[in-house]
């Protein structure tokens, strides 16, 4: 079972003005998926705290998923530390997802999340919303085995999936 890590970003949270409805929203979808997922860890829109957090969750878990500060508020960061922290970058997981979600509201595009890479690790940042996290997971929920295999080394891949693929 793949251990995953999920990292709520919001200063009200952090602060215990507001109930974290996100975190536990993508820890039950990512269980639902078959993760072992820890329980969330809470962080103020802080780029020190952010990428503390990341990179902390990175070291226990092959796959780290945030949530929120993805938004183009002044403190909405979570995309700039993601990129501090993350060795490459893999810019169609997040593409995907915007296209996706852009069948749900036209608002969509207005999200900067991103998807990388810190060793074998994936990053991947939801919007703060529990549907808009949700929705955007399942979204790419069927990338993300292939993806863990491939930063394990796992570079086989099945020719007949390919062609089907060019179809």
């Amino acid at each position: 079972m793949t251990k995953a890590a999920v990292i709520t970003v919001s200063d009200r949270c952090s602060r215990g003005e507001r109930e974290d409805l996100s975190g536990p929203a993508v820890e039950q979808e990512l269980e639902a998926q078959g993760y072992d997922v820890e329980s969330p860890v809470i962080v103020p829109d802080e780029r020190p705290a952010i990428e503390n957090a990341i990179r902390s969750a990175a070291r226990r878990a092959r796959l780290v998923v945030t949530t929120g500060g993805t938004g183009l508020a002044p403190r909405d960061v979570t995309p700039e530390a993601t990129r501090a922290v993350c060795d490459r970058l893999i810019e169609g997981i997040p593409e995907l997802m915007r296209a996706e979600g852009l069948k749900r509201t036209l608002r969509a595009p207005l999200t900067r999340g991103v998807c990388g890479t810190i060793d074998t690790t994936l990053v991947l940042n939801l919007p703060g919303r529990p549907s808009g996290a949700v929705v955007n997971l399942r979204s790419v929920q069927h990338l993300l085995p292939h993806a863990l295999e491939l930063l394990a080394g796992e570079t086989h891949h099945d020719e007949t999936e390919d062609e089907e693929d060019e179809d």
